[in-house]
Formats: structure tokens, sequence, C-alpha cells
């Protein structure tokens, strides 16, 4: 129905920007549907108070989106995601460390680092070189909230 509803314009001068347009939007939008959980960290985000009792934030810092140990982290993790989110993970990403975010300064990563937080804001596992997905998960299983069957 979209399509037919505004099939005239495809037939106008131009239309193949306007359809380059609407394919990036429609792209864009599955891209951060399918996302979600994967989130850039704002660098005024001095707590993760939002996040306490909700989500277990896992938080990837590094010097730039090309590291390459982040870039290693970000496949793994992927890999997993439905584990992930039926945990409550959430992924936050600090990739800029010139802009000095609030938690970059509490943490003081070196580098690359992964800190997961618990559901109690608590930090349960901080390493400096990528994690397999299948150890953040076996830590996450151990942890009482999930035994108690609360994710």
């Amino acid at each position: 129905m979209f399509m037919s509803a505004y099939s005239h314009l495809l037939r106008a001068p131009g239309k193949s920007l306007l359809m380059t347009l609407f394919c990036l939007v429609l792209g864009n939008t599955a891209h951060a549907a399918e996302n979600a959980m994967f989130r850039v960290l704002a660098a005024d985000s001095a707590t993760l108070d939002a996040y306490r009792w909700k989500k277990r934030p896992v938080i990837l810092f590094a010097a730039s989106q090309q590291d390459a140990k982040y870039i290693e982290q970000v496949r793994m993790l992927k890999q997993q995601q439905p584990a992930l989110e039926e945990r409550d993970i959430i992924v936050l990403t600090d990739t800029s460390p010139d802009t000095k975010s609030m938690l970059r300064s509490q943490l003081k990563p070196e580098g690359f680092e992964i800190v997961l937080v618990g559901k109690d804001g608590g930090i349960k596992l901080r390493e400096t070189s990528p994690l397999s997905a299948e150890v953040l998960l076996s830590t996450i299983d151990r942890m009482p909230m999930r035994k108690a069957g609360q994710n």
C-alpha cells in the first residue's frame, strides 16, 4: 500500500534520488531496531542509575571504533545477541576518549576495556582483552538474581 500510494513520485524526475532516500530511511530504521541493545554512551552520563534493577550494562571502552579489540568484542557479542537479550544485557560503547565522559573519568580505562555491571549497579567483571560471550554469559548465570529467575 505504501509504495502504491507514492508510486507517482517514483515516475517523477529525480526518482532515483527519492528511491535512494526511501531505502536509506528504511534501512537505518531496521538497523537501529536490530541493534537496540548496542548504544553509544552519552558523554554526560554520570551514572548508570537508569539501568539499575532493569538491565545489566556491558560497557566497552576503546580509543576508537577501529580498535581491533573493540571490533572483535562487538563481533563476539553480536553473535550471541539473543542470549544477551535474554539476560537483560545492554551494551554501551565509549570510543571517544577525548570527550572525557563521566564514566570514563570514574573508571579510568586505559585503551580497550570491557566492564560488566550488575543490575544492582556493582562492577562484576572488568577485562582489558576481548571476552568471549560464553564467559560473559556464565558469569551472569552465576549471579544470584539470575539464579533466582529474575533474568
